[in-house]
């Protein structure tokens, strides 16, 4: 069994899209439709471009990317939260 090694993005432009959406959605992999369009790198990346989540909003983006012996195998969107704002 391969050693699984874990990384955090502070962007997402750090990995592809499609190595993202194969992992975090593969149904959309090739242009297909979304079962969860929040997890599409489209989405998270627009966010990221926004300015909705970044330095000054209290959302840090930490996304972590799982591999094993150099491929990714498995990505999750993780956000640091730095105040309570906006909570309701």
């Amino acid at each position: 069994m391969a050693d699984i090694e874990i990384s955090v993005l502070n962007r997402l432009s750090e990995i592809s899209p499609e190595v993202w959406d194969a992992c975090a959605c593969p149904e959309a992999f090739g242009g297909g439709r979304p079962v969860d369009p929040f997890t599409t790198h489209r989405f998270l990346s627009a966010l990221e471009a926004s300015g909705s989540v970044g330095t000054g909003t209290g959302w840090q983006p930490h996304h972590l990317v799982a591999r094993a012996a150099g491929e990714v195998i498995a990505v999750a969107p993780l956000y640091a939260k730095s105040h309570s704002q906006g909570e309701y």
